[in-house]
């Protein structure tokens, strides 16, 4: 390994305080800064590196939930009508119950982030990776990535960055850390997110493997975090690569049956319906995802709350507005392992007490929910003596 690489990349880690692979050394992140809109200035300003320090976690009302909701979106950057699909799916995703906490969109075109950036509901409540297209370089559209003020203070923000891995469209993966407590008595966690639009097509050789590697490493460097968006898997090859680079697929672990289809359900593609878009996780737990199929132009006018079932409104051919996009959304929640493991320890403990009426083992068994979400079983404490029951 390049011993050069290998220095840079430890300074990196010093200097932002953020564990980075060493490994993948020569795809080095460019650090950029995290944004809010100044209301004074009428502009949106970085959040300096002081403000980052701390990472206290803000105080949340009683009835915030301590999972978090991310959505994860390709919002089609060639479709006609930009700003005004833009700001349908602001009003979708802003009205959305449990509320959406962090934001991921991919093909966000130049006309679609100004659109997102002048929209008066993203400047009031939400934190912005991006103030411009200056950190995007050749790419004619890139991601961009949201979080909301009700659950993130400048204080529980981790560096943002942007790795470019070998690509054939000059793309780039977007990664920042955040830091959250997921109970109430619990320290902030570090918690590594990366928002990715991986290369299109059936392009030989593919750089999805690499990509992939690269993008695994940085989640195994931090412990704990997720991908998600578009993979565009579209060879044979494809198929393997979550798992053999260590990362669980959301949807089949919670799913499993079900196709999950992101991109293709109009009929109006070329091509079969695919699984295009995606959340991957490590050291996490997902609750729930579910797909959010794209309506049409104006469905929202007039309406204090979108439809929340999509499936009563399906895209028709016939219509001649275009829809939000040619891709679903995908919404999951998710939380820490670590609280699913004390919940699985305590109701564990429970079952060995009231099932032995007179005399109890010194021999406790936790279930553990590895990053898979598949149940372990351990044995910890193993003793022959045992103890009268409690009163």
């Amino acid at each position: 390994m390049n011993f050069y690489a290998r220095a840079r990349a430890s300074l990196l880690s010093w200097t932002h305080e953020t564990p980075l692979p060493t490994a993948d050394s020569k795809w080095y992140p460019k650090f950029q800064s995290w944004h809010h809109f100044h209301l004074s200035l009428q502009q949106w300003v970085a959040i300096t590196d002081n403000d980052t320090r701390d990472h206290t976690e803000p105080p949340r009302d009683d009835d915030e939930p301590s999972d978090l909701v991310l959505l994860t979106w390709n919002i089609d950057a060639t479709s006609a009508r930009t700003e005004d699909r833009v700001t349908d799916i602001i009003t979708f995703v802003t009205q959305l119950d449990p509320g959406v906490r962090i934001v991921f969109l991919q093909e966000v075109s130049k006309a679609a982030l100004q659109q997102i950036l002048k929209d008066e509901r993203i400047r009031r409540s939400w934190i912005s990776s991006e103030q411009d297209d200056t950190a995007w370089g050749k790419q004619s559209f890139a991601t961009i990535t949201l979080l909301s003020k009700a659950r993130f203070a400048s204080t529980a923000l981790g560096p943002v960055w942007r790795v470019a891995y070998p690509s054939h469209f000059d793309r780039d993966a977007l990664c920042c850390d955040i830091f959250v407590s997921f109970g109430r008595e619990r320290s902030p966690t570090r918690v590594r997110l990366v928002n990715v639009h991986l290369d299109s097509l059936p392009i030989k050789p593919s750089h999805r493997p690499r990509q992939i590697s690269i993008i695994s490493s940085f989640l195994r460097s931090a412990g704990c975090g997720l991908v998600a968006g578009d993979f565009n898997p579209v060879l044979e090859e494809d198929a393997t690569l979550l798992e053999s680079n260590g990362l669980t697929d959301v949807w089949t672990v919670l799913h499993p049956e079900a196709p999950g289809y992101t991109w293709g359900t109009d009929g109006e593609q070329p091509f079969p319906p695919n699984r295009m878009d995606k959340i991957l996780i490590v050291g996490l737990k997902p609750p729930d995802i579910k797909t959010l199929e794209p309506q049409r132009l104006s469905i929202l006018e007039g309406a204090q709350n979108p439809p929340m079932d999509h499936r009563k409104s399906p895209i028709s051919p016939m219509e001649d507005t275009p829809p939000w996009s040619d891709h679903a959304a995908l919404l999951c929640l998710f939380g820490l392992v670590g609280d699913h493991i004390q919940l699985l320890f305590v109701l564990k403990a429970f079952v060995v007490i009231y099932k032995h009426n007179e005399y109890i083992d010194i021999s406790i068994c936790i279930e553990v929910i590895n990053e898979a979400d598949r149940v372990r079983t351990f044995e910890v404490l193993p003793a022959p003596e045992r103890l009268s029951t409690m009163a």
